[in-house]
């Protein structure tokens, strides 16, 4: 062989063996994908949001950097969720994060058996088939929940407080969802220990508030709000129609509460979405889901309005405020 041709050949060669570690290295370093699919909208999710990237970047991933986050936003309609799922499993991501267990969890496991899935905040996944049990889901499904012992009897206890006299309860639910339906048969049954009369005050859609409203003036003395992506996002009108209506509100989340409604106790939900992080580092590193046990709550907030108190012409105890673990004035 000439030795043109065979300095070529030595420095081809060369070349190729230089490049391949290199392909190699690339693959081996390429960025994990989370998708991340939420029933609600982000700007109503900035803080929970927030709280999921602090919650990675405590765990050493940056969005950007090591990792990637797909945000699929459903803004309130269930029925998108289901073609956002099937979109991330196509793109066939690392995990795909769900917000809530009724219906995002369950549409993205309606498409996908391999892909790990963390649930963030939401209900029971052994009652909706997710898991096999909380300690050992098995399956492909792990992650943090909001349930917890009673809490529909815990809050209403804690309104008693606040309204000794209460006799009749509305409560405002989205019938269109399931778990909601679920939360409104918790609460009658806790509303059945206390003695009080339930009244209904179904939507199935953003413009059913004002005439719900209209229904409860002078048939119900408080309002349950249930939580979901619907009451959620019109939180603040809610706020301003129960209070239009002279009706203080009790509801799941401090948001409300933030948005003009009066008192709200439940699990920490930006703690919840942290936490999750821990899940999706787990994965990331090799665990399958399946062998995660399942998490529930461990920060519960009672926050009050104050300021909606007095609009109400409400006189909170001391004692409660004192509980209160923020009290906004």
């Amino acid at each position: 062989m000439p030795d043109v041709r065979r300095r070529e050949l030595i420095a081809l060669l060369g070349g190729a063996a230089a490049v391949w570690p290199l392909a190699g290295r690339a693959q081996q370093a390429a960025v994990p994908v989370v998708g991340f699919l939420n029933w609600g909208s982000a700007a109503s999710n900035r803080l929970l949001v927030a709280a999921f990237r602090q919650g990675l970047a405590e765990v050493g991933y940056i969005d950007g950097q090591n990792v990637t986050i797909e945000f699929r936003w459903a803004e309130g309609d269930y029925g998108r969720l289901s073609a956002m799922a099937t979109d991330l499993a196509q793109r066939q991501v690392a995990v795909i994060v769900a917000s809530g267990t009724s219906g995002t969890a369950l549409a993205v496991k309606a498409v996908t058996s391999t892909i790990p899935i963390v649930v963030m905040a939401g209900g029971d996944p052994v009652k909706y088939g997710l898991a096999a049990s909380l300690n050992r889901p098995g399956g492909n499904v792990t992650g943090v929940t909001a349930i917890a012992t009673d809490l529909a009897g815990k809050r209403l206890d804690l309104l008693r407080e606040v309204l000794p006299d209460l006799r009749t309860l509305a409560v405002l639910a989205n019938v269109g969802f399931a778990g909601a339906v679920q939360e409104t048969a918790e609460v009658r049954q806790a509303a059945g220990k206390f003695g009080l009369e339930v009244v209904p005050a179904d939507l199935r859609r953003a413009e059913d508030l004002a005439l719900a409203f209209d229904a409860l003036k002078g048939r119900a003395e408080a309002v349950y709000v249930c939580g979901d992506a619907l009451t959620q996002s019109h939180r603040v009108r809610i706020s301003a129609l129960a209070l239009d209506a002279r009706l203080p509100t009790l509801c799941s989340s401090r948001e409300f509460v933030d948005a003009g409604g009066m008192l709200s106790y439940g699990p920490n939900f930006p703690d919840l979405f942290r936490r999750s992080a821990e899940f999706v580092d787990k994965i990331l590193r090799g665990a399958k889901p399946g062998d995660i046990p399942v998490e529930q709550p461990t920060k519960f907030d009672l926050v009050i309005n104050l300021k909606t108190g007095k609009a109400l012409g409400l006189t909170i105890p001391e004692t409660f405020l004192a509980r209160a673990d923020e009290v906004i004035e």
